[in-house]
């Protein structure tokens, strides 16, 4: 049986209303804080896209008022699940933007209220992320770079193992200064949640946005040179965390 819902977010930017546009509505300035690799078609009734090789969306465009008002539908699921998206922009006083966002749609059977509880946080670290990347990369397009943790039993927690194999304290909180040592990236703490089985960690290096999702994966966005990064990311996480990557 399928049911709707909505899960409604505010962040307030520092950025231009323009900057935020750019982030939030262009296939480069998505894949730099978000999911990737985007294509975006900009015009009511153009198509976005999202292909991450093992899981493709498309959605269609409902509200395209550029610098302002963003909305995009996605096709429907064989469940019936539908998922929709609108952005409205509104800029401030001192280069300040407020975004406002809500994620509403159809679930299908199986998609109870923890999904939405992880949804919801999931959100937050990524509008958050959307509010770094206008802040400290503007005008930088951004590389996806996304590795899965290999297995894990259930139950287990991995996350201290995690944090001890990049060289981060356990007990680092936002605005610490840390190295990731095996990569050899100086950075800071700016997003932190200590959930149980649903943590987050976001380091900001001088050229990417690590990002650490639990015990489940890492979706970083690098603004260098990212070739072979995920390559080394996911022998990383299989060396670390043990077992083998699928």
């Amino acid at each position: 049986m399928t049911r709707e819902f909505e899960i409604s977010k505010e962040v307030e930017v520092e950025g231009t209303p323009e900057q935020v546009w750019d982030a939030i509505a262009t296939g480069p300035g998505i894949d730099s804080w978000f999911m990737g690799p985007h294509t975006v078609d900009g015009r009511l009734g153009g198509r976005m896209t999202l292909d991450l090789g093992f899981f493709q969306e498309s959605s269609t465009i409902t509200a395209w008022e550029p610098g302002k008002h963003l909305a995009y539908e996605s096709d429907k699921g064989e469940d019936g699940t539908v998922h929709a998206m609108e952005y409205l922009v509104e800029g401030r006083d001192q280069g300040t933007t407020v975004l406002r966002f809500v994620h509403s749609g159809i679930l299908g059977d199986g998609w109870g209220d923890e999904y939405l509880d992880q949804t919801a946080k999931g959100w937050d670290m990524y509008l958050f992320t959307m509010a770094q990347y206008v802040r400290h990369f503007a005008g930088r397009p951004g590389t996806y770079v996304f590795a899965q943790w290999p297995p894990q039993p259930e139950g287990a927690d991995n996350w201290p193992v995690l944090l001890r194999a990049l060289g981060i304290p356990a007990d680092a909180e936002v605005g610490d200064e840390v190295t990731m040592e095996p990569f050899g990236v100086h950075g800071v703490v700016d997003y932190l949640v200590r959930h149980g089985q649903h943590n987050f960690l976001g380091v900001r290096g001088p050229d990417g946005l690590y990002r650490f999702h639990g015990t489940n994966a890492v979706g970083h966005h690098l603004f260098g040179d990212a070739a072979g990064q995920q390559e080394k990311w996911q022998a990383f996480l299989a060396q670390a965390l043990g077992g083998q990557t699928s």
